[in-house]
């Protein structure tokens, strides 16, 4: 029998790929529209997506000659709205798909956090979890009164402080700390057992809380942490904490190298590998014939040469690099950045010796890891062969041209070939994320 294996969403924020797309229903259009989004969820739900992770930043992006325009006139990487508000609107528009908000650790302090992902858990029924993520935008850690953001190692020392915390504190309350309003404790006038909930006193060196939660007990107990572990201390980071991780490898045969690797990590810090399940990104290109898909496949291309400007733009906000002035027909050479680390080295891997304008074009057309590319029963047997390749555990897909009309290529054309082959569930097996995410 088939190895099934996990899919989930990744909601970036309106994207230049949408916008002025002839579509009714575009994220160009309708980004402030809830029903758009409830029916996002709804499709994905429908379709027994594992989660719906909602990226998210905190700044207008100025990575383009040390201006906005090209950003604000392109829709390109703006407007993000409070993830935490859209986490809120998905966990009551469902019941079992999984809602994965994007809490920065610099934006958020780790108390916040660990309330508004235990909020989340309790409306939803156990199916909350927390994108962990440090950020590295000084434009973002202006916004909140600083001159840049740490180091990009000082991040992750940081982190684990910030997780820590937020896990004591999901843990102040025992999972029985509850005994009023229940059969058993109803006569005793008592709602909660005053020994069963804790201070934690944590004092760190960058964070302190004293705790413990005031929002109660999580469902999951705790919810559930993603994390994209690309970097060395990302991945030491995740194979220590992360229940997900997000990866993006440029090959089958990277996949596997990464999550050989990261499981490595895992049984090294004393944690069961199974227990984690690593999902690769992935962009693919579904039509109903092997000739519509090619076609939108070169229609990348041909937008990627005629934008080459906001597809530079897109590179530089991931990367904290303002690509405006290079050269675009020089080799790319050697980059450095206290950005995205795994996002510039995964593009200088790709572009080997090539231009820069070569090498951004072909990374627009690729998009991510591997390439997914023609009819619904075509891109199964594409992944089924990746997933053979790396080992597991699945696939966290992202949508550029993000539509009712993209969406329905993936909710009713690509599952349904999926599920034929027995590489996808049919049904939820269980209420709580958590429980899906390691029912296989």
């Amino acid at each position: 029998m088939p190895q099934p294996f996990h899919l989930s969403y990744f909601l970036q924020g309106s994207s230049v790929h949408a916008w002025g797309a002839p579509f009714i229903g575009t994220i160009g259009q309708d980004w402030k529209s809830a029903s758009f989004f409830r029916e996002l969820a709804q499709n994905l739900e429908r379709a027994c997506f594992d989660y719906l992770l909602i990226e998210d930043s905190i700044y207008v992006g100025e990575n383009w000659q040390g201006k906005r325009d090209i950003f604000l006139k392109n829709g390109l990487c703006i407007p993000r709205q409070e993830p935490s508000v859209v986490a809120t609107l998905l966990a009551a528009s469902t019941t079992r798909l999984g809602i994965v908000p994007t809490l920065s650790t610099f934006a958020y302090h780790p108390y916040l956090t660990a309330r508004i992902t235990g909020s989340i858990d309790q409306i939803s029924n156990g199916r909350a979890g927390w994108n962990m993520v440090t950020g590295s935008s000084d434009l973002a850690a202006q916004n909140f009164g600083m001159d840049a953001m740490p180091e990009h190692d000082l991040r992750y020392e940081m982190a684990e402080e910030y997780v820590e915390i937020v896990k004591r504190l999901w843990n102040s309350w025992e999972p029985d700390a509850q005994v009023g309003g229940l059969t058993a404790g109803e006569e005793t006038g008592v709602l909660f057992d005053p020994d069963k909930v804790h201070t934690i006193d944590y004092t760190g060196e960058y964070y302190a809380s004293r705790g413990p939660l005031n929002s109660g007990p999580t469902v999951q107990h705790p919810p559930v942490i993603a994390q994209a572990g690309g970097s060395k201390p990302g991945m030491a980071f995740a194979a220590r904490h992360a229940d997900t991780i997000v990866a993006a490898p440029n090959s089958p045969e990277a996949m596997r190298d990464y999550r050989t690797e990261i499981r490595r990590q895992m049984v090294a810090n004393g944690r069961d590998p199974n227990h984690c399940k690593v999902l690769f990104l992935a962009s693919p290109i579904v039509a109903e014939t092997e000739e519509q898909a090619q076609y939108l496949l070169e229609q990348r291309r041909v937008s990627a040469e005629k934008n080459i400007d906001l597809r530079l733009a897109r590179l530089g906000w991931h990367t904290n690099i303002d690509f405006s002035d290079f050269d675009l027909d020089q080799p790319v050479g050697e980059l450095t950045t206290n950005g995205h680390q795994s996002s510039l080295r995964n593009f200088l891997m790709r572009a080997g010796k090539s231009t820069l304008r070569e090498a951004v074009i072909d990374n627009s057309v690729k998009g991510y890891g591997v390439n997914l590319v023609g009819t619904p029963e075509t891109v199964a047997c594409q992944m089924a062969e990746a997933m053979e390749t790396a080992g597991g555990d699945g696939f966290l897909i992202e949508l550029g041209d993000l539509s009712r009309r993209s969406l329905a290529t993936l909710t009713d054309g690509l599952v349904p070939a999926l599920q034929r082959k027995g590489l996808m569930r049919r049904r939820y097996e269980f209420e709580h994320l958590r429980d899906n995410l390691l029912s296989f």
